[in-house]
């Protein structure tokens, strides 16, 4: 019997199905929680894989910039850490009857795609990355300071490198993840 879903995949733009977004997801997802040293039973994540128009009216509701970006979170609890660079505080320990909520993630299609084109990557490759880099906000991981910067992009780098997906951050052209929007 497959172990039950992580992420909850909400497809509002039909082109990520074509991409398999759903699978793709929640190998990401799971590889995000397994870095943290977190097993994936009894945690839930909701993804909107949307377009740019959707993710443009979320990022000017929640973060006061009317403009498209390639992903947001919204955690469901503050794990923020105690100090810049210090690894964040875990979530609480799923109850067992209902899944423990991590947080809701949005994805839009048109950035992702165009992302991935002018840096002449795969575009699996870059939205693998930006779930990852969503599941990562979610268990209190960020990019605001240099320290935070180091130590989430480090955890993203091995993850990827493990599964076979290039480092976003070799490369010269590397898309930026900073363009990410999490709700603070």
């Amino acid at each position: 019997m497959a172990p039950p879903d992580l992420v909850e995949v909400v497809l509002e733009d039909p082109r990520w199905e074509e991409l398999g977004l759903a699978p793709l997801a929640e190998r990401a997802a799971r590889a995000g929680l397994a870095a943290a040293g977190l097993a994936p039973q009894g945690y839930e994540i909701a993804l909107l894989a949307c377009g740019d128009a959707r993710i443009a009216t979320l990022n000017a509701r929640f973060r006061g910039k009317p403009v498209a970006t390639n992903v947001l979170s919204w955690p469901a609890h503050d794990l923020a850490p105690d100090a810049p660079g210090a690894t964040p505080h875990p979530p609480p320990d799923p109850d067992g009857e209902f899944p423990e909520g991590l947080g809701d993630i949005a994805i839009a299609y048109d950035t992702v795609a165009a992302e991935a084109a002018t840096a002449g990557i795969p575009m699996a490759d870059h939205a693998f990355h930006l779930v990852l880099h969503g599941v990562l906000h979610l268990l209190g991981y960020d990019h605001q300071t240099a320290s935070d910067a180091a130590l989430m992009e480090g955890i993203e780098t091995r993850t990827l490198v493990s599964l076979g997906v290039p480092d976003p951050y070799s490369r010269p052209d590397a898309v930026p993840t900073a363009t990410d929007g999490q709700e603070p």
